[in-house]
């Protein structure tokens, strides 16, 4: 497994811990969306991660992919993280792009949007710092569903799939423990969505 690239010299705020409360942004990322698109994720200047491990073990377990994980796997992952920084309206990733990273946003906003033939972009979600997207190109080889673009500068904590996949290679009892929540996860999606069918089936009747 290659090595993350050094951190580079930063300022004065390199040091400040962001104050957010994690939420998640469900639905953005890995779904099949019918293009034959497959060109790779934008490339960013990455950085080894800054935050403090246990900073980074606690935003992971708040990620429904990873809650259900002992600590000692949220460390190991917590130590793939690197830092990627974006500034206003850069681009993160496309749609129809090939999924290989998953995105904790630190500090600034991200813009999740599609592009509407005849009309432009059309803004999806407007996510801030303690959000996260993308989690579920760690484990599919589905292309990205909708654009993602720096609404705000922003510092993103990165997962590359590349890594898990080496880690979970290595590490045969966290692979197995990720597989299940994996399921449970998409169990819940699939369950909410069938919630939210039902939902409206019953309503249009009257």
């Amino acid at each position: 497994m290659s090595e993350p690239p050094t951190q580079p010299e930063g300022g004065a705020d390199d040091d400040v811990e962001p104050e957010f409360e994690l939420t998640e942004a469900s639905g953005v990322g890995g779904v099949p969306i019918g293009t034959d698109v497959a060109v790779s994720e934008q490339a960013a200047i990455p950085a080894r991660s800054t935050i403090p491990p246990e900073k980074a073990v606690e935003l992971l377990s708040k990620i429904s992919l990873f809650s259900a994980l002992q600590p000692s796997y949220l460390r190991r992952i917590a130590n793939l993280g690197i830092e990627e920084d974006y500034a206003l309206n850069d681009i993160i990733f496309k749609e129809g792009a090939q999924g290989d990273k998953m995105y904790l946003i630190l500090s600034g906003a991200v813009r999740i949007s599609r592009t509407v033939p005849g009309m432009g972009e059309e803004a999806l979600a407007v996510l801030r710092a303690g959000t996260h997207f993308g989690e579920m190109a760690l484990i599919d080889d589905f292309p990205r569903s909708a654009d993602a673009r720096a609404h705000e500068a922003c510092k993103l904590f990165v997962v590359r799939k590349e890594d898990m996949e080496d880690l979970l290679f290595v590490d045969r009892d966290l692979a197995y423990d990720l597989l299940w929540s994996f399921v449970r996860t998409l169990s819940g999606r699939l369950r909410e969505t069938n919630d939210k069918m039902t939902f409206m089936a019953v309503t249009s009747k009257f």
